[in-house]
């Protein structure tokens, strides 16, 4: 246990420090209310606030368990609301999510948190600087929570919408680490989604209650202050998502135009490796004809035909240039020269 006080007309009247003192607390001020912070609690823990407060079983187990999304239950005059809270780490660029249960009853508000956002004491201190919201009762408590969950998620936008804005400088520079980083805060954002898109339609289940349940108007208005705060972040991470898909979309196109500029760079240089190839060996056939030619005629053999032949010198020279001009002509026809 955390932290576990006992409230009249909105102010601290008791600070138990045990769950026992609590409940002997909160029985001895009959028009009292008890707000029981707990951090990861032990199932005896739970077991004993349910007998005490008759929470559902359901909820109960939910609570131990975590690993829940975001929802919010009734269960006869109990309500059982999941959160989830995100702060964000900006070196890692991830969303850091920390789940808190909230039980709220006729008189009592009991918080079961499994991490360490947000700062519950911090919302106990604000809600105790001002005793006459605090008077409302429970709700006001829940009030104050969702509003420091949904505040929470104001530098998590920030921080999102600034590595996006880095991304796509990343994006149009070249860099060919972006698409990495684009996949995982694309994955971020999904988590984020899943965390802020249910709180909507938990804020407008709560509004729909006002009339049945006798909400003050003061805290109704409070309440749709949070609602409009949630729809806000829910649309501006769902404007996360599609600009993200945009964003890879374009970075997949730069990709492969750049890829096709390699492969079309590689494809001429190889054109022009060829084109050289063919003049190299063109030459060196057409020199190698008066080279066979004058290899042949200049053996040290004594039998051999046209040797003691007078045009035999002209012959070889013409035979050479004959044959060399002939190569010449069909390489030229064929453009290799």
């Amino acid at each position: 246990m955390i932290d576990s006080a006992v409230y009249r007309d909105g102010r601290r009247v008791a600070s138990p420090a045990t769950l026992a003192e609590t409940f002997r607390q909160l029985r001895e001020e009959p028009d009292g209310m008890a707000w029981i912070g707990l951090h990861r609690p032990t199932e005896p823990e739970l077991h004993s606030l349910a007998a005490e407060f008759n929470l559902h079983e359901l909820a109960v187990e939910d609570a131990l368990e975590a690993h829940q999304r975001p929802k919010l239950e009734r269960y006869g005059d109990t309500l059982f609301v999941v959160l989830r809270a995100a702060r964000y780490l900006d070196a890692q660029e991830e969303v850091e999510f920390a789940e808190l249960h909230v039980f709220v009853g006729p008189d009592f508000l009991i918080t079961v948190r499994h991490g360490s956002a947000p700062d519950l004491s911090a919302v106990r201190r604000r809600m105790e600087a001002n005793p006459d919201l605090l008077s409302l009762g429970p709700e006001a408590a829940l009030y104050a929570i969702l509003d420091a969950v949904v505040d929470g998620y104001a530098p998590v936008v920030e921080g999102v919408q600034t590595d996006i804005d880095e991304i796509e400088t990343e994006v149009f520079r070249g860099d060919p680490a972006v698409s990495r980083r684009i996949y995982e805060l694309s994955r971020e954002m999904v988590e984020f989604q899943r965390a802020t898109r249910p709180l909507v339609g938990m804020l407008h289940g709560l509004m729909a209650g006002f009339a049945k349940y006798g909400t003050d108007e003061e805290l109704q208005r409070y309440l749709r202050d949070v609602a409009d705060h949630v729809t806000h972040t829910s649309e501006r991470v769902d404007g996360f998502r599609q600009a993200l898909t945009e964003i890879l979309t374009v970075n997949a196109t730069l990709v492969s135009q750049q890829q096709n500029a390699e492969m079309r760079a590689l494809a001429e240089a190889g054109f022009a490796q060829n084109e050289e190839i063919k003049k190299i060996s063109s030459w060196a056939a057409i020199l190698f004809a008066p080279t066979l030619v004058g290899t042949i005629y200049g053996m040290n053999f004594e039998d051999m035909p046209e040797l003691k032949w007078a045009g035999g010198y002209p012959f070889a020279i013409l035979l050479m240039a004959v044959v060399c001009t002939s190569l010449y002509v069909i390489f030229k026809k064929r453009d290799w020269l």
